[in-house]
């Protein structure tokens, strides 16, 4: 296991073991509490002996995501019981229908703007963060991110962004600001091994745009004309405390559109080991300038569909298309 999930899942231990001794201490404390701290003790005795982490029936690692979220748990997947099983089927795909219940609706109207998006998650949960807010002050903004790491524990860090940004936006703050203040609490309350690449951009109903590109792949600005590059600017929010955010400024013409995606779109691979790519995407981008939002970010999971044919979807897959109305 590696030493800084060690030491996270450590110190979750500890704070657990402190908080039952607590609980235990009050009159009339519920019987449980006290097989809750053996659990958590046996936890402790097993880190100890080096031998935390691994399932007690077969002797693998149990999936560091499943330990995040319960740092007691003693067995693999493979070895859990068909009830344990069935409930833990029961919690993921509740926790899927959660994720996809933040997800903007397809209706939403912005001013000005018309949007689509496609979500292809790579397991029941994803990592992937898309949002579309517009505000009682006739701006919108428009964000797609992706969490390092995959499973339950990347999906938990996908509802705390998404809770960020919908409670600070309304604040009106400049949109570096913005992307700065959400990096910092991020930075204060994920494990340390996580961070999130983000486009964040701000539109007004004239057609101007502000983005923010915190270490995520290129969104691309697709006119008639061609295809423009809009590199990221800034490192990825949460991966320092302190980072400071620039952002670049354009002027959208009525049939011009912003296209959003994640890895999982770019880096999908064919069975010869071939990358999917962002030239490629930008070629599809080209052909489909004259597209509504939506027929261009389903032609582009489409095609990535039919260029991984026969391999396994190895990572989340999330586009966004923008267009100026």
């Amino acid at each position: 296991m590696a030493d800084v999930l060690h030491d996270v899942l450590h110190e979750q231990l500890t704070s657990r073991r402190l908080q039952l001794q607590v609980a235990l201490e009050r009159p009339q404390a519920p019987a449980e509490l006290r097989g809750l701290l053996g659990e958590v003790d046996a936890a402790l005795d097993r880190m100890s002996h080096g031998v935390y982490g691994l399932c007690e029936s077969c002797g693998d690692a149990i999936e560091g995501d499943r330990l995040l979220a319960d740092p007691v748990l003693r067995f693999c997947l493979d070895h859990l019981t068909t009830a344990q099983q069935e409930a833990l089927q029961r919690d993921l795909e509740l926790a899927a229908r959660v994720q996809r219940g933040l997800l903007p609706a397809s209706s939403l109207q912005v001013p000005g703007w018309s949007f689509a998006y496609e979500y292809h998650p790579a397991g029941i949960v994803s990592g992937d963060y898309c949002d579309v807010l517009p505000c009682s002050s006739g701006d919108a903004y428009f964000l797609l991110g992706d969490i390092a790491g995959k499973g339950v524990a990347a999906s938990m860090q996908m509802t705390q962004l998404h809770a960020m940004f919908r409670s600070l936006i309304p604040i009106g703050l400049a949109l570096s600001d913005l992307v700065e203040r959400v990096s910092a609490i991020f930075c204060d309350s994920k494990l340390p091994s996580h961070y999130a690449t983000l486009a964040c951009t701000r539109a007004t109903s004239a057609g101007d745009v502000e983005i923010c590109n915190a270490g995520h792949l290129p969104v691309l600005l697709v006119r008639p004309e061609g295809v423009t590059r809009l590199e990221s600017n800034s490192l990825p929010i949460g991966m320092f405390c302190t980072t400071s955010y620039v952002t670049n400024r354009a002027t959208l013409r009525s049939g011009d559109t912003l296209v959003f995606f994640t890895d999982g779109l770019s880096e999908a691979e064919n069975a010869d080991g071939g990358e999917f790519g962002v030239e490629r995407i930008e070629e599809l981008c080209s052909a489909l300038a004259a597209s509504d939002p939506a027929a261009m970010a389903r032609s582009l999971a489409e095609s990535s569909r039919r260029f991984s044919l026969g391999t396994a979807q190895p990572d989340d897959v999330t586009i966004l298309a923008v267009r100026r109305a």
